[in-house]
């Protein structure tokens, strides 16, 4: 049976809480916010609303944002009072295992026993967090990225128990506000941080071994393949650029720093089968035929030279002073 969610409560008005809870209230649901006691709620709320102004004055928001957010978000009660009877409560606290589950189970003493319980951790597994839950059933994690008021992208992890249409009802939610949400299995880092650590652990290599400066490996990232992950990712950049180059290139790297950068299986087996990306109308992301390869040509082009012209409109971004040695 759907299940659809019009009312939430997020526990705790700090930078990600408060994001969370802007973003929902602007999207119409009745949003509460919580934090360790009522004055925290209630200066989190006057600052969620100051800062929508600002987002609205900067244009950001469109005119009748912050009135709308205000008619759709208060504050001003206990956590108990605050989830007692709402369709979904997110946590949104210290990212703390021992915290998360103290503050979970308040939530579930006095949630409604169907109401659906979201985490937003961006790290710990949920079968890690789900003893202090009741009603395990209704229990999942739900990743906002910050600031969660420009970052589309959600991630939704499931625990064991979790039933299909408490997935389906958060979907929607986050459809319902603009949001795009992304199911992965229930592991430590999930897959956005797996990543964003394994790019900056390489990133830090880089320096350590005397290759490029700290500036440089960000102006490589951001003007190259960062430049495109705005509209594509790693798969779909592959299959533009050809898995048989990647598998070429990954023997180059192999060579040079081991296991670590051999070439992985899945483009082995994809190359061996054929799939050469794009240009041969099979990928990884798919099949193409010839009008919906030139589709793709034309819309990456559009993308990218509008990515330009926003740089050039922003200018480049601020920087602090260079670190004292």
């Amino acid at each position: 049976m759907s299940r659809t969610i019009s009312t939430v409560t997020v526990v705790g008005a700090g930078y990600m809480g408060g994001g969370i809870a802007q973003s929902l209230a602007l999207a119409g649901m009745s949003v509460e916010i919580v934090d360790v006691d009522v004055d925290a709620s209630v200066r989190g709320l006057e600052r969620l609303l100051q800062e929508a102004q600002e987002f609205e004055d900067q244009g950001l928001y469109e005119p009748g944002s912050t009135e709308k957010i205000r008619g759709n978000l208060r504050a001003g009660r206990t956590v108990a009072e605050a989830v007692a009877d709402v369709d979904f409560i997110e946590e949104a606290v210290f990212e703390r295992p021992d915290v998360k589950r103290e503050v979970l189970a308040t939530i579930s003493a006095h949630a409604r026993p169907d109401a659906i319980i979201g985490t937003n951790t961006s790290s710990i597994p949920v079968h890690v967090l789900v003893p202090a839950v009741t009603n395990p059933e209704r229990f999942l994690t739900v990743h906002f990225s910050n600031p969660a008021p420009f970052i589309p992208g959600v991630e939704l992890v499931a625990g064991e128990s979790t039933t299909p249409d408490v997935v389906e009802a958060v979907k929607d939610l986050l459809a319902r506000a603009g949001r795009e949400g992304a199911q992965v299995a229930d592991t430590p880092g999930m897959v956005l941080n797996r990543l964003q650590y394994a790019l900056l652990k390489e990133a830090t290599a880089v320096v350590e071994e005397g290759v490029a400066t700290v500036d440089d490996v960000d102006t490589i990232v951001r003007t190259t393949f960062g430049f495109r992950l705005g509209f594509f990712g790693p798969f779909a950049i592959a299959d533009q650029a050809g898995l048989d180059v990647y598998e070429n290139a990954f023997g180059t790297l192999a060579d040079a720093y081991g296991e670590r950068l051999a070439t992985p299986q899945l483009i082995k087996d994809a190359v061996a089968a054929g799939r050469k990306g794009v240009k041969n109308g099979k990928g990884l992301t798919g099949d193409f035929d010839d009008e919906t390869r030139a589709e793709l040509i034309a819309y990456r082009n559009k993308a990218y030279s509008r990515m330009g012209d926003l740089l050039r409109e922003l200018g480049p971004a601020p920087k602090g002073a260079d670190p004292e040695n």
